[in-house]
């Protein structure tokens, strides 16, 4: 399943975040970041997968 989400991260950055943390605010962010570029969106979707654990809500 990790290797799946990550690369999740680098196809679909917010699906990847969506399947770890739900719908949450570090998916709006990473929505954000994706709307605004696609790089800031994977970088941030792979920063917070494996600095998080997955049901893990404060950072």
């Amino acid at each position: 399943m990790e290797f799946i989400r990550l690369l999740l991260a680098f196809l679909l950055p917010p699906a990847a975040v969506y399947i770890q943390f739900g719908v949450g605010k570090h998916f709006w962010i990473n929505c954000g970041l994706t709307l605004l570029g696609f790089i800031p969106g994977m970088l941030h979707a792979v920063y917070i997968m494996a600095a998080r654990q997955p049901g893990m809500t404060k950072l």
